[in-house]
Formats: C-alpha cells, sequence, structure tokens
C-alpha cells in the first residue's frame, strides 16, 4: 500500500508518479485491480478541472488531502475515479483513465459483460464498471486498508509518454495526460499514444 508520504504533492508530479502504481478493489467475490497505465492531470486553477470554480458538495473530495478519492457521474453515464493531489483546502486532482487488469480479470469480465482483457478497463467509464467503482467510494483514503487503495508491487513503470488530454474542450491542448508507451491497455486514439 502507498503511504501518503510518498505521493509527490504536485498535481502532475502524482499524475506521472501513479504511473506503474496499483489500483485494488476490494469485493464480496475477490480481489480485483491492475497497474495504472494512463492518467490525465488537472492541476490547480484548471479550467477542465472539476475544482474551478470552488468547493461544491460534488466536488469537495477533491480539496481533501493528497490520496482520496474523488468519484463522479460524467456526461450522466459513467463513473469516473480521481485522486485528489494538493494540500487540504486546495482542490485538484488526477483522473485514473487506464489500468491493466492483473487480479480478478474473470471478475471484471462479469461486470462489464466482456472477456476481452484489454478492453475490460481500457479508459475511466470502463475501469470504474470493471472495479466496480461507484459513488459510496468518494472521499475515501486510497492510502489506508479498505474497499479500494493504491499500491506498489516494486515493478517499474517502463517508458512514459506524455500527450495532450482526451475527451475535453477546455485547456484542451495542456500535455497533462501521462501514460505506459507501447501499452496496448492505454486509451485514446493511437496517434496520441506514440
Amino acid at each position: 500500500m502507498l503511504r501518503r508520504a510518498e505521493l509527490p504533492v504536485d498535481t502532475v508530479e502524482l499524475a506521472r508518479f501513479l504511473i506503474g502504481k496499483m489500483l485494488v478493489r476490494m469485493l464480496a467475490e475477490g480481489v480485483v485491480g491492475g497497474r495504472v497505465v494512463e492518467t490525465e492531470a488537472y492541476n490547480i486553477g484548471d479550467a477542465a478541472g472539476h475544482a474551478y470554480r470552488g468547493m461544491t458538495h460534488r466536488n469537495r473530495a477533491l480539496f481533501l488531502e493528497r490520496g482520496h478519492a474523488y468519484v463522479y457521474l460524467a456526461y450522466g453515464i459513467s463513473l469516473m475515479l480521481n485522486v485528489s493531489s494538493e494540500a487540504p483546502g486546495v482542490g485538484a486532482g488526477v483522473l485514473i483513465r487506464a489500468i491493466e487488469p492483473t487480479d480478478g480479470i474473470g471478475i471484471m469480465a462479469r461486470n462489464r459483460g466482456i472477456e476481452r482483457v484489454r478492453d475490460l478497463a481500457r479508459g475511466p467509464g470502463r475501469l470504474c464498471a470493471a472495479l466496480e467503482i461507484h459513488r459510496r467510494l468518494d472521499g475515501i483514503d486510497l492510502c489506508q486498508a479498505g474497499p479500494l487503495w493504491l499500491g506498489w508491487d516494486g515493478q517499474a513503470s517502463g517508458e512514459i509518454g506524455q500527450s495532450k488530454r482526451i475527451g475535453i474542450t477546455r485547456a484542451a491542448d495542456s500535455p497533462l495526460r501521462f501514460y505506459v508507451l507501447g501499452s496496448s491497455f492505454v486509451s485514446g486514439p493511437r496517434v496520441l499514444n506514440r
């Protein structure tokens, strides 16, 4: 399990740091999770970030000390998971866009209704569906044992690429997306994954 002291107190640094780390979900059926292969940073004052207009009931988890989960519904369709990334009271976060499944692949396949491992958690909505991440997990501490946590198994992340973020219109050209080069589990168009 990652200790909070290991997490950089900087959104962009945290987005890069989380590449290669483990996202683990404890379910009644067993443990599911995998290696983080893609993230996006949403900095302090970022017009594309949910904290941009200040703290609300919906986004208050982004203002918690770094290492807490912010779970929200995007476009009324898909849940998404962010990790709060700054000091308490400062709103910013890192979107976990994709993982390479390593544990509980059969459970994830049932949750998603598909068998192709590559597509189980490639994209933030798919990831949350595969791991049964729901709004009740909003605000939990990802640096403590519980239903959802961050870890590290000692393996190197591989070479990290950087590109503009995906699926946004504000500050869309900011190079704040990080991913494992050559990973087939990364989402988005191939032109951004070189």
